[in-house]
């Protein structure tokens, strides 16, 4: 199964509209046989990630691949992003 990260922090508002929004696409695409799990990154737990993502969060990556989303996102703009990072998904199933 796939994993989307979303890169987060205790008291972030905007990571919590994040997260509701990445939890609602979730349901969505899970509905249509294309699942992922979430998996959320507390930054503050890692030097590096705090160095990388500070002032960026929330940011999501789907299987720790290179490509990122970052805020501000839209339902569209994760579902966009999700098909990209699924080139070996048929892209003539529906998603979200």
């Amino acid at each position: 199964m796939n994993t989307l990260f979303l890169y987060t922090t205790s008291g972030c508002h905007l990571c919590e509209l994040a997260e509701v929004l990445v939890r609602e696409v979730q349901q969505s695409v899970n509905s249509n046989a294309r699942e992922f799990c979430l998996e959320l990154i507390e930054i503050s737990d890692d030097p590096a990630l705090v160095s990388r993502y500070g002032v960026r969060i929330p940011v999501v990556c789907l299987n720790g691949q290179d490509s990122e989303l970052g805020w501000p996102f839209t339902h569209d703009d994760l579902i966009s992003y999700l098909l990209k990072a699924w080139p070996s998904v048929n892209s003539n199933q529906p998603i979200g």
